[in-house]
């Protein structure tokens, strides 16, 4: 049995994906899941679940909540298979599951050896974020109501699947053709308008693609939005790259990574 937070909160069974009917039913298995097998207090799930207005029995219903996951999970596992326990341990609950069961902590093993392996086998590297960013099917704990806990590690893991994103795409404009990757910097740019790292690795791209102008032109229409919305310059490394665009800078063809 493995376990999904990368999108929809679910059980995969036999390679088959399975959802948990029920919006508290989903939150408390979320904040188990996410809480890395260490316990949960209970005061903690009470927000998870009821935010500022838990019912007058809240920890029965808790415990009647935590009941009916651990038949749900059963139920999923099927007569054949066991589900992972649930148990109750001071101050709170656990879900006792191997680290590789859970689809957050593959994505964060695969980047980790993606990195490692950036200096050596730039290959290798690609494949294994390739790998870790597969694993992503919505924006993280999409179906989950977001207590303290949840929001919380849904922000950290949106901003490490950018991260991982923008690391894959420097490596294709390195070794891939450049063109392949504009179309996604493209789309990324709008999503995010002032991360100025995607600016920088789209002017790369359309640069290295044979296409100064329109890197140009990328850098400007950034430059004036920044001006006009915010007050502000682009960044000096921002800038730098503008610069050396516009002088076509034998430095544009070394690695951005191992600038």
């Amino acid at each position: 049995m493995r376990f999904r937070v990368l999108g929809s909160v679910g059980v995969e069974v036999g390679g088959r994906y399975r959802g948990i009917s029920g919006s508290r039913q989903r939150t408390l298995l979320a904040s188990l899941l996410v809480s890395n097998c260490r316990p949960v207090p209970a005061e903690q799930l009470y927000a998870e679940l009821w935010g500022e207005r838990p019912p007058p029995t809240v920890e029965n219903s808790l415990q009647a909540h935590v009941y009916r996951l651990r038949r749900t999970l059963q139920t999923l596992a099927g007569s054949e298979g066991t589900a992972p326990p649930l148990i109750t341990r001071a101050p709170g609950y656990v879900l006792d599951i191997q680290p590789e069961d859970l689809d957050l902590n593959v994505f964060r093993e695969r980047t980790a050896l993606a990195r490692q392996a950036l200096a050596t086998d730039p290959g290798r590297a690609y494949t294994y974020f390739e790998e870790a960013l597969d694993l992503w099917r919505g924006s993280p704990l999409q179906d989950v109501s977001l207590g303290p806990l949840c929001q919380s590690v849904a922000l950290q893991l949106e901003e490490e699947h950018l991260s991982a994103l923008e690391e894959k795409l420097w490596l294709g404009i390195d070794h891939e053709d450049p063109n392949r990757v504009i179309g996604e910097l493209k789309r990324m740019s709008t999503v995010h308008p002032w991360r100025e790292r995607i600016t920088e690795m789209l002017m790369l791209a359309l640069y290295r693609g044979g296409r100064q102008a329109e890197a140009v032109a990328a850098y400007n229409s950034v430059r004036s939005r920044m001006v006009d919305e915010l007050g502000m310059e682009p960044s000096k490394q921002l800038e730098l790259r503008f610069q050396e665009i516009l002088n076509q800078a034998p430095s544009l063809h070394l690695s951005p990574l191992a600038r």
